[in-house]
């Protein structure tokens, strides 16, 4: 049976963040489902398309509609191997939602890997699951994982960290890398050629 893995996703989500980690995830046979608080299957989140232009910080533009497969009023750990959580602006918001800290804490607690990138790891310090966890985020993260006990792993912007069951990674350069590294902590091969 195909491992099945979670992503909680909210409107802003980063686009590349979960457009292409949840394609490739599916491209390998995973069951991949997607869900948002408050919406049903079927109804979608706004994405965010974020990029690196040469400011101070991230540009931000309107992206596509990401499709939710699953109801996360209905959403139970016991039903899925793993969670994903991408970034953009959705974690900041979700995190002040208990249900979502609740699934949070409930992967942690049961042992199940997760992989959080970019602002994803706001959720996971949020949820008070970081103490003595090696963490990578966005830069401008980096408080937020220290003050909830972890020690951020500063990489480079296409690099991830794998600290036991939990991968993490910077921005969705990283995919390449974080991708491989929570198909190993799952147990999946892939065969080439």
């Amino acid at each position: 049976m195909a491992k099945r893995i979670l992503f909680i996703v909210g409107d802003y989500v980063e686009d590349y963040e979960v457009m292409v980690p949840f394609q490739a995830l599916a491209a390998v046979g995973l069951t991949v489902k997607a869900v948002c608080p408050g919406k049903k299957p079927g109804d979608s989140v706004a994405t965010a398309i974020h990029d690196f232009e040469g400011a101070q910080t991230y540009s931000e533009k309107r992206g596509h509609n990401f499709a939710l497969n699953a109801d996360f009023a209905a959403t139970k750990v016991e039903d899925f191997d793993a969670l994903v959580i991408p970034g953009g602006r959705a974690p900041e918001y979700l995190r002040l939602d208990a249900a979502v800290i609740a699934l949070v804490q409930g992967f942690v607690a049961a042992g199940k890997p997760i992989a959080a990138i970019c602002h994803g790891p706001q959720l996971l310090a949020a949820a008070g699951v970081l103490t003595g966890k090696t963490c990578s985020a966005y830069p401008a993260c980096r408080p937020e994982v220290e003050l909830a006990g972890g020690t951020y792993a500063d990489i480079a912007i296409d690099g991830a960290v794998t600290d036991g069951l939990l991968v993490t990674a910077p921005a969705w350069p990283a995919h390449p890398a974080w991708i491989a590294q929570f198909l190993t902590v799952l147990g999946v091969t892939v065969q080439h050629g």
